[in-house]
Formats: C-alpha cells, structure tokens, sequence
C-alpha cells in the first residue's frame, strides 16, 4: 500500500520560496512512490477535544509553528524534523547552548540575559563586560530570524548600545566576529550520518554569504574536516535534516555558524543539481521500515 506523507509550511509567508521548498519535497515523494500532500500550517485545525480524522504515514514539517508539529507529534504521527528540533534551532540562543554542550566548534558566544521591554541593565556594568569579553567588531544576533535576517555587524561602541536598548525583550547572543569569513561561508545538508550537497557562498558587498542578501553560490569539495564538524553540529541538535553553515577559521579550519533544520533546498538543487529531498525522503522511509521492524521483533 503506497504510504502518504503531509508537507507542511507556513501559509502566511506567501513568497514563492515556501512553497517551492514544498513543492521540490512532494517531487521527493513521487520519486519514491509516496503520496505527498501539501498543507499550509493553519488548514490543519489543531481541534484537541477531537483526533484527527485521517492521519499520514509521515510529516516533512517545513515550518516553524512549534505548536502544530507538537500536535501532530501526540496524534502519533512520524514528524521529520521532531518539533524539539525544530524550536531548540529556530532560538539561536538555545541553539549554541546546546552545541557548546557537545564542544562543536564555533565562534565564542555570549548569551545575552533576558532584560524585560520596560526596564535596562545598562548602568549594570554587564554590557562592559560584553565588550571586553568580545571586543569590535562583533555580531549580535537575535534569537528567531532567518535568511541572515536580525544578524548585526556591530563596529562601534555606539552602535553596540543602541542595540542591545532595542533588543530589550528579544532572545538574542553576542558572538565574536570571524575576520576571516567576511562575505563567505559553505552550506552543508546533512541528512542522518551523511552529507548530501554542499555549496560554498560569497558576498562582495555584505558580511553576511546568504543568496537571499545578495550572495553567489556555487558547487564545492569539502575537506574531511568540514564533512565531521558539520555532522557533528547536526547530530548535538538532533536533527535528521539540517543545513550546516560552517564558516572559515583563521586557518581555514571550519566554525559552525547556525544549524538550520528547515533549511531551503533550491538553491542548493539549482548548484548542484542534488534535490536533497529526493534522499531526506529515502532516509524517512529507511527509519520507517526500521521502526516497524523493531516494532515486529519486541512483540
């Protein structure tokens, strides 16, 4: 019986980036005889006092919406990436908590203390101790953005506070800034214990490589070193799918600059040619068949 998988992304994001992500992964799915069907997150009412009434075999949940992939989750449906995945990556600041725990490399980062809208740390001695820690330039980061959105090349001291009194409120990290990958560094997608495609990304105008602010891309060879580190960052956050942007070290030696894990995979295809769906997919049913069997053996 052919299996039926439910992508998911966010119906109120309407440029056409979205549902193209969509779109490549239900290609995915006809390639390895699933049906695939395509959902904006509010057509699935999250009714709690009602099950739902007809389920898939699986979910590839290309949105952030936490709640609802924890919902689909407790109606017992396979989701990829897991929700905790999902939210401990889409919170920058939990992210390199957690990837500090499992000593990946990357840049040295402060986080910053929760300060509520209304009031200020900032006679407190505690940004000080930010600068010097850190020195200029340095980036500051929130929390929840993508696409090197709400991503900050901080150069003064001036600009340093104005910020840190606007983020008041906000989630957000102090990193050190990496000289040596200015307007460059490589995307990996990672799928399980594999690396899938990669593409190096440069800026000549930005310190930010992202194609979505202007960047190139084109196809690389990794070193051994970047293929481990990347895994590595992917496994500390537990995803099962992940775009690993790893930056280059002084010496070239590759630093974890985020773990995406609904990272965007067309302009990945149109460089490499790879749609990593096509074995985000394989790697699903693979799971699948495993579970099931150790499903079978217990009983």
């Amino acid at each position: 019986m052919k299996k039926t998988c439910w992508i998911i992304y966010n119906g109120s994001l309407v440029a056409d980036k979205f549902v193209d992500q969509a779109r490549l992964m239900a290609e995915a799915c006809t390639h390895h005889n699933v049906e695939p069907i395509i959902y904006k997150n509010y057509e699935i009412p999250m009714t709690l006092h009602a099950p739902l009434d007809v389920k898939p075999d699986f979910v590839i949940f290309l949105d952030k919406d936490i709640l609802l992939a924890t919902y689909l989750k407790n109606q017992g449906i396979p989701i990829f990436n897991d929700p905790d995945v999902i939210e401990t990556c889409d919170n920058k600041a939990k992210q390199y908590i957690q990837l500090a725990q499992a000593n990946i490399p990357m840049p040295k980062t402060i986080v910053a203390p929760k300060v509520y809208p209304k009031f200020t740390i900032k006679q407190s001695g505690y940004f000080e101790g930010v600068l010097e820690a850190l020195g200029l330039p340095m980036i500051i980061k929130e929390g929840h953005g993508s696409f090197g959105m709400k991503v900050y090349l901080i150069d003064t001291a001036e600009q340093f506070f104005e910020k840190v009194e606007a983020l008041r409120g906000v989630d957000f990290v102090f990193q050190e800034f990496i000289a040596s990958s200015k307007g460059r560094d490589v995307r990996v997608n990672t799928i399980g214990d594999d690396v899938v495609a990669a593409m190096y990304r440069h800026s000549e105008t930005d310190f930010r490589a992202n194609v979505t602010n202007g960047g190139t891309a084109e196809a690389v060879i990794l070193t051994e070193a970047q293929k481990a580190v990347a895994l590595r960052a992917a496994k500390a956050v537990g995803a099962a799918f992940a775009g690993v942007d790893l930056l280059f070290g002084p010496n070239e030696e590759p630093i974890v600059c985020e773990v995406n894990a609904a990272s965007h995979i067309r302009n990945i295809y149109n460089v490499t040619g790879i749609n990593v769906g096509d074995r985000f997919v394989e790697y699903i049913l693979h799971e699948l068949e495993a579970s099931h069997e150790a499903g079978v053996s217990s009983l």
